[in-house]
């Protein structure tokens, strides 16, 4: 959930249309959008909020997204810029943040961004989810984030966890290659194997057998989960909404997951994307016709959905 910095192969095209950024900054409908050339914009889609009031900064030269509860965040050129709603300042990106970054995540009303192995935290605070540990200043590699506690993992493997949820079991101290934040559950990939902690209530922490090996990638939602392997999406935990329902066209062929709060994306090499899950806003459906250009990011939130697509290629 809410990792950020999902990133995958520029041969993903993404099938869809979805809402798009004019020219003068307003919402506009993708069904015109042939004319626009700009490179790496923003579409997003969901619930009607300020989340699809995306800024013009993001119309262009974005590299990656993450998608929260009702904040969105965006990388450009190593800035990070913030949009949705502002009532515990979770907009306002710290001034450090306005270059270099290189990886953000956005929980539920805060964010996070990686800046030269060092975590920068903003936001709601309630639960200390952006206290951080003196442990994420230095040697940071990877951050994630859920609604209200974070992981980070620091070079020599080791998983740090601050928020409401502060625990790091042994097997996360050390030789961890992937982390994932859920709602108040954990996932990890060591060695191809995901490792899982906190809260089991539907059984989104008792990893399957067949994610025990082979496993190139993990993504949480608030009380499900999900791994990849050999190009397929495995799931688990709770289904009230049809959250771990894996649909078959994502069993084979993907490239890159992501676990929203209660739906799912699977980004597939034939240029294909696969949406299932909690649809109440629309969210989990990939509207048409087709985006113009190869996928560079995307993430899936609460009630919402973010892409950047290169839109610098002519749609046909």
């Amino acid at each position: 959930m809410a990792a950020g910095y999902r990133r995958w192969g520029r041969t993903a095209t993404l099938v869809a249309a979805v809402v798009a950024l004019g020219a003068s900054g307003v919402s506009a409908a993708a069904a015109s959008e042939p004319q626009l050339m700009a490179a790496n914009g923003v579409y997003a889609w969901g619930v009607t909020n300020a989340i699809l009031r995306t800024p013009k900064t993001v119309a262009s030269g974005v590299s990656s997204v993450s998608a929260g509860g009702l904040v969105a965040l965006a990388l450009k050129d190593g800035a990070v810029i913030a949009w949705g709603d502002n009532n515990f300042g979770e907009t306002e990106v710290p001034a450090d943040l306005a270059s270099g970054t290189s990886q953000i995540a956005a929980g539920w009303t805060h964010g996070l961004g990686l800046k030269g192995g060092k975590v920068y935290a903003w936001g709601n605070d309630w639960y200390g989810q952006t206290d951080l540990p003196s442990t994420v200043s230095s040697g940071v590699t990877a951050i994630s984030t859920s609604s209200v506690h974070s992981l980070a993992l620091l070079q020599n493997g080791q998983v740090v966890s601050w928020g409401s949820r502060s625990d790091v079991p042994d097997f996360a101290q050390s030789g961890v290659n992937a982390i994932s934040a859920g709602g108040d559950h954990n996932l990890v990939l060591k060695n191809g194997s995901v490792l899982a902690w906190g809260n089991n209530t539907y059984g989104q922490a008792t990893v399957p057998a067949e994610a025990q090996s082979g496993v190139t990638a993990i993504s949480t939602g608030f009380e499900h989960s999900l791994a990849l392997k050999n190009g397929g999406v495995l799931a688990w935990g709770r289904d009230n909404v049809g959250q771990t329902d894996v649909p078959a066209a994502a069993t084979s062929g993907v490239v890159a997951i992501d676990a929203g709060w209660n739906h799912n994306f699977a980004f597939k090499a034939d240029g294909t994307v696969v949406g299932w899950g909690n649809n109440t806003y629309g969210q989990a459906t990939v509207p048409r016709p087709p985006i113009c250009g190869p996928v560079v990011s995307g993430s899936a939130g609460d009630e919402f959905s973010l892409v950047v697509t290169d839109r610098s290629i002519p749609c046909h």
